[in-house]
């Protein structure tokens, strides 16, 4: 099953990034270039990275300068993000280019890659509800809320990657086939967003 691999690489890649904890260490990709295998690694490396930075510009007290700088790193991790779920989806288009869908074959709701971008998001919000669940200066309710959402987590988890696989394999067979939209984020855009375009 497709999930099974991109669940594990997400474990991997968040990890990985536990080790030294912090949004300036650069990514060491331990897949073969090019490969779904290193995309879904590099896809999950850059979620966590913009996790990590949300949290710091939540910050109270955090300078207002830092926090724009912050801002400026989230959108261009935002648009990164996208970016990869774009190439994810080439790959998938590109995998089945030959599958010939049935006459009655139906669309999705979203794409193939935009429902692992949820699974990526799954896995971290797991490792971190985890980390919760592990805190020794919280009290006993906060560990036990904490416990009831990380099995909610789990559950949503695996049925996230149920639908996923089922949608792989729908498309395969020729029940569903892909149509695929660009996200077209027009205030990136110096040609669509009149903040930009009108200076």
């Amino acid at each position: 099953m497709f999930t099974n691999k991109a669940n594990d690489i997400f474990r991997r890649a968040i990890a990985d990034y536990h080790e030294k904890d912090n949004v300036d260490t650069p990514m060491e990709n331990p897949y073969r270039r090019q490969s779904i295998d290193a995309t879904l690694y590099h896809k999950c490396w850059i979620d966590t990275v913009q996790w990590h930075l949300e949290d710091i510009i939540r910050d109270p007290d955090i300078d207002p300068v830092e926090a724009l700088k912050i801002k400026r790193r989230i959108d261009k991790s935002n648009q990164d993000r996208t970016d990869m779920v774009e190439d994810i989806d080439t790959y998938f288009r590109e995998l089945y280019h030959g599958i010939k869908p049935f006459p009655d074959a139906t669309i999705n709701t979203e794409s193939p890659a935009w429902a692992i971008d949820r699974l990526s998001i799954l896995a971290l919000k797991i490792w971190h509800m985890q980390e919760q669940t592990e805190r020794t200066d919280a009290d006993p309710t906060h560990i036990a809320i904490c416990h009831g959402k990380l099995e909610v987590l789990k559950e949503q988890q695996r049925d996230l990657s149920l639908a996923i696989d089922q949608l792989l394999d729908d498309i395969v067979s020729g029940r569903k086939y892909m149509k695929v939209y660009r996200q077209m984020k027009m205030y990136n855009d110096p040609d669509t967003n009149p903040v930009l375009y009108k200076k």
